[in-house]
């Protein structure tokens, strides 16, 4: 068996303690806060994308401070637009002071989103400026900006840390709003790993304190693959009021189209 000269056999041995002392200095780069906040949301959303288009009845429950009731029945659907936001329609069926009343809205990924309303009681459609995207919808407490479609695009992110809530395991992200005429400066989110399913949200205001804590409950799964909340509950911390959305008969792949959600469906919703 041939032999290194020993010269030869110091360099090798030199050149392999340089190299495993390399490997060692440089691992392999770690992923930021905010890299790992934005691959969740990314994840979340490519396990909802194809959906198409969906339907649903929901009955909103509007109580006060002292825990009065009152209930409306609605409908819903939305249509999936590839390369950007979801377009959106909500129509109020009961009360009779509400009925035929319906917004219509266009989710945009990095625009303002787009927002009309149609009044019956005045037979006009009304378009929701941007600036007014933090104001409460039909003396809900959703605001209008809470309606669309959270397109990942709308926020910056950042990973805070993995939580178990309510016996799932959760990540804890925090997102921040690019717009600046949204009603809130961040909201924090816990995602559940199994599914990516949003479980709450925590919506902070301009002055930093905790506004609203919305809940999303009875998931069930659809053309097994796509989760839907039965139950939203939408907690208003600072006024005492809240709202819950009951959701019903979620249908999908209607064949719905763009003109099922122009201004003049708006008027047609009835």
């Amino acid at each position: 068996m041939k032999l290194w000269p020993r010269s030869e056999a110091r360099v090798a041995a030199s050149l392999i303690v340089a190299l495993c002392a390399t490997l060692v200095a440089a691992p392999s780069r770690a992923e930021t806060p905010e890299e790992k906040g934005l691959a969740i949301a990314k994840e979340a959303e490519r396990r909802n994308d194809g959906f198409g288009d969906t339907s649903a009845t929901m009955q909103m429950i509007l109580r006060n401070r002292q825990g009065e009731e009152s209930k409306r029945e609605i409908r819903s659907q939305v249509l999936e637009v590839a390369g950007d936001g979801d377009k959106s329609l909500i129509i109020f069926d009961q009360p009779k002071d509400v009925e035929g009343t319906a917004l219509l809205t266009y989710s945009h990924k990095t625009a303002d989103d787009d927002r009309w309303l149609y009044l019956p009681a005045l037979k006009r459609v009304k378009r929701i400026a941007g600036n007014n995207k933090a104001g409460p919808f039909m003396g809900s407490e959703f605001a209008f900006e809470d309606l669309g479609s959270q397109e990942v695009e709308k926020y910056t992110y950042k990973y805070l840390r993995d939580e178990t809530l309510d016996g799932q395991d959760c990540f804890v992200t925090e997102r921040y709003p690019v717009d600046k005429d949204s009603g809130y400066t961040r909201q924090v989110i816990w995602m559940d790993k199994a599914e990516y399913r949003p479980l709450k949200i925590e919506f902070y205001d301009r002055k930093q304190s905790l506004l609203k804590t919305l809940e999303f409950k009875e998931y069930q799964k659809y053309l097994d693959k796509y989760w839907r909340p039965s139950r939203l509950d939408m907690v208003n911390h600072q006024t005492g009021k809240s709202t819950t959305l009951l959701f019903k008969n979620y249908k999908f792949r209607n064949g719905y189209t763009d003109r099922d959600f122009d201004q003049n469906s708006l008027k047609a919703a009835r």
